[in-house]
């Protein structure tokens, strides 16, 4: 079949496949990601809505679904739909990932690690749930969790500016400065912004980096 040109032409064809197939949840959905990506978000969560209506444990579209919730600033309703996403099926990481962010964004960190947790263990390589979960750890003082998990996402992605300058934090917890200016430096090589009071502590540490 021949790729669409444009989002316009996706989403016509996916109107196509609505009109021909309305009772197809998946077409609803294909159709909602095209209008999402034109950020028309009525539109998607009309499609999104049909979509569940036809196919009650497509998880995506309540993923869908609270990411539109969350535009809106609804912290609530997108972990109200990403809860629902992880009960149509189980195992979702990526709606315990959700679940998670939205609980750190609340200020529940507890809750916040335990659907992290459950994200990495369903998938191990997921780098946001790996990321935001060390943030967690670091947050109650579970300095070496924190650690640890920083480098399982640098262990799937070696040049993740986020878990470096993450580390620099952990280690500097630590009292561990040369590492704390090792991660510092190539946080900062990667073109990450690292927090100026970091920076300042870490100045006698530092290797200066070659012009």
């Amino acid at each position: 079949m021949e790729k669409p040109k444009n989002a316009e032409e996706y989403i016509n064809k996916q109107k196509i496949a609505v009109a021909s197939n309305p009772e197809c949840g998946t077409s609803h959905y294909n159709l909602a990601v095209g209008l999402l990506g034109q950020k028309k978000y009525d539109e998607a969560e009309n499609e999104l809505q049909e979509a569940i209506s036809c196919s009650p444990n497509l998880a995506e579209a309540y993923v869908q679904l609270g990411g539109i919730a969350l535009v809106r600033g609804d912290l609530d309703g997108c972990l109200s739909y990403n809860q629902q996403a992880v009960r149509s099926r189980a195992g979702f990481s990526e709606g315990y990932g959700n679940i998670g962010f939205v609980y750190m964004q609340k200020g529940e960190v507890d809750k916040a690690i335990e659907a992290l947790e459950k994200a990495i263990r369903w998938n191990p390589n997921f780098l946001q749930a790996l990321t935001t979960l060390a943030n967690a750890y670091l947050m109650k003082g579970m300095t070496n969790e924190a650690i640890d998990t920083n480098l399982k996402a640098l262990s799937v992605e070696p040049n993740f500016a986020i878990a470096h300058n993450n580390l620099a934090i952990a280690y500097l917890e630590k009292g561990d400065h040369a590492l704390a200016a090792s991660h510092c430096e190539k946080a900062l090589e990667l073109g990450y912004e690292v927090a100026p009071e970091i920076l300042k502590e870490l100045q006698p540490h530092r290797t200066p980096r070659p012009r």
